[in-house]
């Protein structure tokens, strides 16, 4: 017998409305009852939506009004102690967004992807519970579904990933670790299968994409005692461990001697999973979910080569249910909603709705016989556009990555910009006004010509640089209006790309981006970034700094090609940038950011093959940011990741300056920078911008002190974690203000 399913699915709305009534919601125009009725018509759209495709298995408590792992926190009354005095929503949101002088938890990436999570703080208080007995959020959603007459399969975070994910609370004692906290989450877990139980549900899934990393064999005992414990329960669902973005390896094992009734694996991202099942001798009385339809990429899936899998699958395991590699969170809606998309570029994708499709066409081809997927199977194989020029250059251009001493240059660059010690700037964009988004549809639409459009943004270019000079900043910037994206803003101006209108994805909360296409060979018509930068410099004398998008963030924010090597991507990218920052120089330009957020978020989650990617993703950075003088000095910017991992990899960048997250973490990346050895500048970020809390002067002044204890004052830059364009002005003046004068009274205790 074959089943069709899918890991989860979008939550923002075929028009974001989930984006619109939140935000509405936090600015007052909307009340609580309003913001729910939102969240429940999506549910009620995804969930018939799901039933009239013909998917078997539909999951439930998918949805979130901001993240599944802050969900997860609420649902086991997890929350550290300074949220206790709220409730409801208004704690929810103040974990996720700070309020009232209270910081919000920590965010960093979801494993190799461009979605944020919000960290757990556990500590030995916590103490956890199920949060709403009866009524808990996955319960009342179960509830939902079936009074539309829906049987639906409730998705949890599953215990090992929740706490290998979480921090230690700042309180909590040394060696504590929130792994310790395993016995009690599980009995809080059992509560709620047994609950569902009652409930009538027959299925729950336990996602466990931790398992696609390495994991020490106390972790994988963890693992085994905590489902066994569920397992046992006389009174459950059937359960289904989930696991993607990666081969299981020893974690395989280790479940199936558990009494869990099903696993899912990715076939996409774990090519090595169909051995790795092979050499256990299969699940021959289990249920696999086969996640054989990608739900990371945008490219239709291979059909024949998917019913293939599956079939070789059925003599391994008692049930196949054709599935997604992962959630389809991931992905955008709906790719007939892109009607201006080249027809030859279309036809060969498959968002969200179309991979619906595919994974209940897959599952008719296994019942039914191939067949059933001739008409439909079409040409999937990525016919990309070669370009022989750019090949030509990369292979003249070898290495090209080699930059002189940083003594050498540190002192050329002091000489050229004559900056003080602490010196101060942002990390590139400010708020985006009503009237620049306006300006800048208007223009796209052709409701406003060339000239008109210019006069928008340079207005504001003007306004932006009169209020660093007013603020006293040392490096300015010109305040990005011109840009709707980091990453969609360059892939529109470089030949290899392709740019969706409402290719939306969710990021984190209310942050939605439109990945573009990546699917030709890459190479840069002409300046993309000039003109504007040198207008911001005509209007100071301060240096302005040429803002760009590196080239790992550039594939890692992007759905890339799949017929080439990561790398040889990544090579052709930084050769159009390496074109950009000559351009910016030869322009006057004596200060350029390359921006590399991404570089930890694609670092591999098997160790095994961090050597190979750290090698070709700063080969690409050195590649586009060497070939300037000594006196041009380079920056870069990262955020919201664990760097621990690639601490050595961000000194091989060789930047002069790098600017990083440290708010929320509490500057604990300044320490492991100086024992890594770090010899550049570095900012590491005082206030975070993610929250719209205005830090105090003291509160920046005592992280400014943190930091200085790791790095001279020579090399540390006072800036935010990360731009500022979700922000608005006058939240933005009142830090950068404070930020500013948190720097000046550093500054002026080291001089006296």
């Amino acid at each position: 017998m074959t089943s069709t399913t899918v890991l989860g699915y979008p939550r923002i709305g075929p028009e974001r409305e989930l984006k619109r009534a939140t935000e509405a919601y936090w600015a007052g125009r909307a009340g609580e009852a309003e913001l729910l009725r939102t969240g429940a018509g999506l549910r009620r759209d995804v969930w018939t939506g799901l039933r009239d495709a013909g998917l078997e298995q539909i999951p439930s408590n998918t949805f979130s009004l901001y993240d599944q792992v802050l969900d997860t926190t609420v649902l086991l009354d997890a929350a550290p102690a300074r949220f206790r005095h709220l409730s409801g929503l208004d704690a929810y949101f103040a974990m996720a967004r700070g309020a009232d002088g209270i910081p919000a938890l920590e965010m960093t990436k979801w494993f190799d992807t461009n979605y944020h999570y919000l960290v757990p703080e556990l500590g030995l208080d916590t103490r956890p519970r199920l949060a709403g007995g009866g009524g808990a959020k996955p319960i009342a959603e179960y509830r939902e579904a079936r009074a539309l007459g829906i049987e639906t399969r409730p998705v949890l975070v599953g215990p090992l990933t929740y706490l290998l994910l979480a921090k230690p609370a700042p309180d909590a004692p040394e060696g504590f670790r929130p792994l310790d906290l395993l016995d009690p989450v599980v009995e809080v877990y059992a509560e709620l299968l047994e609950r569902l139980a009652g409930e009538g549900a027959q299925w729950v899934q336990l996602d466990e994409p931790a398992l696609a990393a390495d994991r020490t064999d106390e972790e994988l005992e963890a693992l085994r005692r905590a489902y066994d414990r569920l397992a046992g329960l006389t009174s459950r669902p059937r359960l289904m461990v989930a696991t993607y973005f990666g081969e299981i390896g020893a974690a395989l094992p280790a479940l199936a001697a558990t009494r869990v009734e099903a696993i899912g694996l990715d076939f996409v991202a774990g090519p090595g999973n169909l051995q790795a099942l092979a050499s256990i001798g299969g699940l021959p009385r289990r249920t696999l979910v086969a996640g054989v339809v990608d739900g990371r990429n945008v490219w239709r899936t291979d059909l024949s080569k998917s019913v293939s899998t599956c079939a070789s699958l059925l003599g391994l395991v008692g049930e196949v249910v054709v599935g997604t590699s992962c959630s389809l969170l991931h992905v955008p809606l709906d790719a007939d909603a892109e009607p201006d998309l080249d027809p030859g570029l279309r036809a060969r994708l498959a968002f969200a709705r179309q991979k619906v499709d595919e994974v209940v066409l897959l599952g008719r081809a296994l019942r039914e016989g191939h067949d059933v997927i001739a008409d439909a199977d079409g040409d999937v194989v990525a016919r990309p556009r070669i370009d022989n020029r750019v090949r030509a250059r990369l292979d003249a251009l070898g290495d090209g990555s080699v930059r002189p001493d940083r003594s050498v240059r540190f002192a050329a660059q002091q000489r050229a910009l004559e900056l003080p010690p602490l010196a101060t700037t942002t990390i590139g964009s400010f708020p985006q006004t009503a009237e620049v988004r306006r300006a800048r549809a208007d223009h796209r639409a052709g409701r406003i010509d060339a000239d008109a459009y210019e006069k928008v943004m340079r207005a504001e270019i003007d306004r932006v640089i009169a209020l660093q000079e007013e603020l006293g900043l040392d490096v300015l910037v010109h305040g990005e209006p011109e840009r709707n994206d980091m990453v969609q803003y360059f892939a529109e101006q470089l030949d290899g790309y392709a740019a969706t209108v409402n290719g939306w994805v969710q990021s984190y909360g209310t942050r939605y981006v439109r990945p573009p296409i990546l699917h030709g060979d890459v190479s840069r018509p002409e300046a993309m970034t000039v003109r504007w930068t040198t207008y911001a410099q005509s209007r100071t004398r301060r240096p302005v700094k040429g803002m760009l998008t590196g080239p790992v963030t550039m594939l890692a924010w992007s759905f890339v090609r799949d017929d080439q090597p990561l790398g040889e991507t990544a090579r052709q990218v930084a050769l159009a940038l390496r074109d950009e920052i000559r351009d910016l120089e030869a322009a006057g330009i004596g200060v350029v950011q390359v921006d590399e957020p991404a570089l930890r978020e694609l670092l591999p989650l098997r160790r095994s093959a961090h050597a190979a990617y750290l090698e070709w993703a700063v080969g690409a950075f050195r590649l586009a940011t060497c070939g300037v003088a000594d006196s041009t000095q380079i920056h870069t910017h990262m955020c919201y990741s664990e760097f621990g991992e690639v601490i050595g990899a961000i000194g091989d960048l060789d930047a002069d300056v790098a600017s990083v997250e440290a708010a929320r973490s509490h500057m604990e990346l300044v320490t492991d920078l100086r024992e890594a050895g770090y010899g550049s500048g570095i900012g590491p970020g005082v206030y975070d911008i993610h929250s719209p809390r205005v830090p105090a002067v003291e509160e920046m002044e005592e992280s400014l002190r943190r930091a200085l204890q790791a790095i001279a004052p020579g090399r540390l830059w006072v800036n935010p974690d990360c731009g500022l364009k979700t922000r608005g002005y006058p939240e933005t003046e009142a830090a950068l203000r404070n930020m500013v004068e948190a720097a000046r009274r550093v500054r002026d205790s080291l001089s006296s």
